[in-house]
């Protein structure tokens, strides 16, 4: 019996929010071959944006209601494959967040680090995710948060931690800041 739960337990360890190395090279290839696609669509979305200013009021909205969703658990304990107030993980939180407005997103943050486009730092935004690769599995992502502030180039995000539950933090702690993989905006 000891031993069965022994391994649950080192397994909910290993999955957590998990992903695979394959789902690190794959996102690498599509991100270079979207980035001529990128090119594209970023110049047709310039032109939708000098048009019509609806566009990025209602993603404006969308953003600070994702952002206002992941905040009311706050302080929810952690629980593997949570997602409500009773126990909440990562990608939990993550996909409850953006489903509330209307945004489907894979259950896993392996596949979600799939979704949107890549993002450098300095281009990050609210409601951005960010991805690590954390605990004994370094070598794939396994950790996503929410981005809900930028201040005087310091980036906050809040996640779902296993031994805290859903706080907020700052990227610049050097546990995140060591283990940080990438931004991705999906507005």
């Amino acid at each position: 019996m000891k031993k069965y739960i022994l391994l649950i337990i080192l397994s909910t360890f290993l999955v957590s929010c998990g992903s695979s190395k394959k789902a690190t090279t794959s996102r690498t290839k599509t991100h270079k071959t979207t980035s001529k696609k990128t090119a594209s669509k970023t110049t047709k979305k310039s032109s939708k944006k000098n048009s019509s200013s609806k566009t990025t009021s209602s993603e404006n909205k969308k953003v600070s209601n994702i952002i206002k969703t992941a905040k009311t658990f706050e302080g929810t304990k952690y629980k593997f494959g949570g997602t409500t107030k009773k126990g909440m993980d990562c990608s939990g939180l993550v996909y409850v967040a953006y489903g509330k407005e209307g945004i489907k997103l894979p259950r896993v943050s392996r596949d979600m680090a799939k979704q949107g486009k890549s993002v450098s730092l300095k281009k990050v935004a609210k409601g951005d995710l960010i991805f690590f690769k954390t605990g004994k599995s370094k070598n794939r992502v396994n950790h996503v948060g929410i981005v809900t502030k930028i201040s005087k180039g310091e980036i906050f995000f809040i996640h779902a931690s296993t031994t805290r539950g859903v706080i907020n933090s700052s990227l610049n702690e050097s546990y995140w800041k060591k283990t940080f993989v990438e931004a991705r905006k999906i507005i």
